[in-house]
């Protein structure tokens, strides 16, 4: 098979013939569109509230969570990072100039590999897209994001929100990505944590261990 494309294909298309169901290509997208979706698929909350679910759901998650204006990103990122005590940080190129306060060490981060991004105290990323309903926030390989490694292997990671970037549903944050879906992307909600058989949380498995997040209002 050229792709993995092809291989769903033939693998469905096997199914479907030990089924007495064999089809093209034209029939398959067919039978996709017929997929009943009487799911949720579009937000109905209003800007208030919708600020509010994100601002709950991050803080279910054991991640900070502060708004504040615009005029006030650099401010209030100085004031974070005073308060965790993290004083050098990697960043994505792209990210504004504006948003950097002064006396921090900012480096851009780019070309950095596991051992360097690992003696920084964290990361400083917008995003894509963020999701009030589950408290996802959507990265991807673009301006003031970086790669993924980025915000993998920091232990700390301090990402910026725009409301305007915040979605209800996951179905709208697909209808955003749409166009974009070459790009690496990471769905993560709050700090990275999972748990063994006997329920013991551990922290920082698949990710940072602390997130913190300024929702920009």
């Amino acid at each position: 098979m050229s792709n993995s494309s092809d291989a769903r294909t033939a693998i469905l298309n096997s199914i479907r013939s030990a089924l007495g169901r064999s089809m093209d290509a034209s029939g398959i997208a067919a039978e996709y569109d017929a997929i009943p979706r009487a799911y949720k698929r579009e937000g109905t909350l209003g800007r208030d509230a919708l600020m509010d679910l994100f601002a709950h759901r991050l803080a279910e998650y054991d991640a900070g969570v502060t708004r504040c204006s615009v005029e006030k990103i650099s401010e209030e990122i100085a004031r974070i990072l005073e308060a965790r005590g993290r004083r050098k940080i990697a960043i994505p190129g792209g990210l504004p100039d504006g948003w950097l306060p002064k006396g921090l060490d900012f480096e851009v981060g780019t070309h950095f590999d596991d051992y360097q991004l690992d003696r920084m105290d964290g990361v400083l990323t917008g995003c894509t897209v963020a999701i009030a309903a589950t408290g996802s926030i959507v990265l991807q390989n673009a301006a003031a994001q970086g790669p993924r490694i980025l915000s993998l292997v920091p232990d700390y990671h301090l990402c910026v929100v725009f409301a305007e970037q915040v979605v209800e549903t996951v179905p709208e944050s697909f209808a955003q990505l749409d166009g974009m879906s070459a790009l690496p992307t990471t769905f993560f909600s709050g700090p990275s944590a999972t748990a063994d058989i006997e329920m013991t949380r551990i922290k920082g498995v698949h990710g940072p261990r602390f997130l913190d997040v300024v929702l920009v209002v």
